[in-house]
């Protein structure tokens, strides 16, 4: 089976398992000859409340719980909306530019660490997951979901900033017109009183 394929399948069942009817308790897949776990975690310096435009990132450990060594290890990221009437899973195109990793084989008992950067597009409630499988075959090993809520940013509305915008100006230009007339009126004033002083110079006697 091609690593595409896994991956459309795997996001099949990821819609399927995010919905409230189906939540998951556990990283581990119960059947019993799964023999990968995989943990994913929040990074502890994603924002405490995400808005759009904010970039975040999780954190997975891929492990082989089994007795036997496992080839050709494929893991991917997959995020779903569960916003009622729009639950379905996301293109990840714009959100995340870590998508997928391979992992050439796991010893039992060894585990690899990955890190899934993102960036928050849509506001909305979603569940992030990560799923691996054995690019060969055998069965889909997903992690537990993490909630995800994504608030929408901030608009500021055009009718309050524009007044803002022109006004500030206005009041600049005002501002500059007032100390002009100011400085005028003061220099007429200056030159009243030599003109004065002059006229008391001529009169006075010789």
């Amino acid at each position: 089976m091609s690593i595409r394929k896994i991956v459309f399948a795997a996001s099949l069942a990821s819609l399927a398992a995010a919905l409230p009817a189906s939540a998951q308790s556990s990283a581990v897949n119960p059947a019993t000859d799964v023999s990968l776990r995989v943990d994913l975690t929040a990074a502890p310096g994603n924002p405490d409340s995400p808005q759009m435009g904010d970039r975040l990132s999780y954190r997975t450990s891929i492990r082989n719980v089994g007795a036997a060594p496992i080839q050709s290890i494929v893991a991917w990221l997959g995020l779903v909306q569960v916003d009622r009437g729009k639950e379905q899973p996301v293109d990840l195109e714009d959100w995340s530019a870590h998508k997928a990793v391979t992992i050439a084989s796991l010893a039992p008992g060894q585990a690899v660490q990955t890190e899934w950067p993102m960036r928050l597009i849509a506001a909305g409630h979603y569940r992030v997951v990560v799923s691996a499988a054995a690019s060969g075959g055998g069965p889909l090993t997903p992690s537990a979901f993490v909630d995800l809520t994504v608030r929408a940013k901030p608009v500021v509305e055009s009718s309050r900033v524009l007044p803002v915008a022109l006004g500030v100006p206005v009041l600049l230009l005002a501002g500059l017109l007032l100390r002009r007339r100011q400085g005028q009126g003061q220099g007429q004033e200056e030159e009243k009183e030599k003109e004065k002083e002059k006229e008391k110079e001529k009169g006075m006697p010789a």
